[in-house]
């Protein structure tokens, strides 16, 4: 059923292309910074999209110019190791093509995670790429608010879960 449910997905992304997805995301920053729980949260976890995800990148800067303190997701090995980012961040190309900050690992706790992923359903499920990377970093940070972001096709009736899935306090649709 997973597997499943990523083809038709997958199918769907590349069928709209690159462009319209970048077009597509443009609403969701608004949509973010208009989220209370983004709002009042002082250290928030965004994500390099690759090129099917939803684009937050704009938020990056943003949200440092509000003040937030901004953590990204590196990928070493199975484990997602986060990085503080500033303005000054260098950039390098890591696991699976995505930029990634170079920055020391940060370890401290997190108010709120937005979290991509490769479908949602309507009761706050997620279903993700298949790695567990997002399950695996989310049980370490219980206490932070899930944010997950998609485009409305990425809405199915329902995601298969395992007793190790997180699903999200919140899901943000992007219109298309």
């Amino acid at each position: 059923m997973k597997q499943e449910i990523r083809k038709a997905i997958r199918a769907e992304k590349k069928r709209i292309g690159k462009e319209e997805l970048l077009q597509m995301s443009l609403p969701v920053t608004e949509q973010i910074e208009t989220n209370e729980h983004y709002h009042n949260a002082n250290i928030v976890m965004l994500y390099h999209p690759l090129w099917d995800e939803v684009d937050v990148r704009p938020l990056f800067d943003r949200a440092l110019a509000a003040g937030k303190r901004v953590i990204l997701p590196t990928v070493k090995g199975d484990d997602i190791i986060p990085v503080e980012i500033t303005p000054d961040t260098e950039w390098v190309v890591g696991d699976f093509d995505i930029l990634e900050p170079v920055a020391e690992p940060y370890d401290g706790s997190i108010d709120l995670v937005v979290v991509p992923g490769v479908a949602f359903d309507n009761n706050k499920n997620r279903l993700g790429r298949g790695k567990g990377y997002y399950d695996r970093f989310l049980v370490k940070h219980p206490n932070a608010y899930r944010l997950g972001v998609c485009f409305k096709f990425q809405i199915v009736p329902e995601v298969p879960t395992e007793p190790f899935d997180f699903p999200m306090d919140e899901v943000i649709v992007v219109e298309n």
